[in-house]
């Protein structure tokens, strides 16, 4: 198998903890979204990464490529087999993609990424919205946290390494995540683990 990732996505890194974590063999090859994308385009027509090949399936998406992964990997317990806590991971694995991403990427471009694309300059109204929206799901998160040690059941989870690679540029984003005592808690022991530590971007 082959992943085409880059060490600067979160998206990626969702992918690579998992493959750190279960000791998977597969090739990564690193992609520089700042050069052409013309291969990358061949791969996904979203041009986006990750993008894994197995053979001859070529499947993107960080999540898809994730489950994919555990799916084969015997003993595997980040993704549950039981219906109920499988579905309680992929809950928030959508959860993950479809709201709590959105405004960290908008933050990301803003802050960190607009410059090289653009040229522009951070727009501060496009800020302040999505550190509200932040806020909002946030305090959503920190709340489902507050009786529990990890996101989805009672050990950790692709949903764990979801939230916390969505997460890695929080410092570089000066956001402050004080208000949010569990999630701070959860951060810190997904970020002690040795599949953390082994993906730890190339700044």
């Amino acid at each position: 198998m082959k992943l085409h990732c880059g060490n600067l996505s979160s998206s990626s890194r969702r992918v690579t903890l998992v493959v750190k974590h279960l000791g998977i063999d597969l090739e990564m090859i690193p992609v520089d979204l700042s050069k052409d994308r013309t291969q990358l385009t061949a791969l996904n027509p979203n041009s986006k990464i990750p993008v894994l090949q197995d053979g001859d399936f070529v499947l993107w998406e960080s999540h898809a490529i994730a489950e994919y992964l555990c799916a084969p990997t015997p003993g595997q317990t980040l993704l549950p087999v039981e219906p109920r806590a499988r579905g309680d991971v992929q809950r928030w694995l959508f959860w993950s993609s479809a709201h709590f991403s959105i405004p960290l990427g908008g933050l990301a471009f803003e802050k960190l990424w607009k410059k090289y694309i653009t040229g522009g300059a951070p727009d501060p109204a496009r800020i302040a919205e999505h550190e509200r929206t932040f806020g909002t799901l946030a305090k959503v998160l920190d709340g489902h946290l507050a009786d529990r040690a990890w996101v989805a059941g009672k050990a950790l989870t692709l949903a764990d390494f979801s939230i916390a690679a969505t997460l890695m540029y929080a410092p570089k984003l000066e956001l402050s995540l004080e208000p949010y005592a569990n999630l701070m808690a959860l951060l810190g022991r997904v970020h002690e683990l040795p599949a953390w530590k082994l993906t730890e971007p190339t700044w």
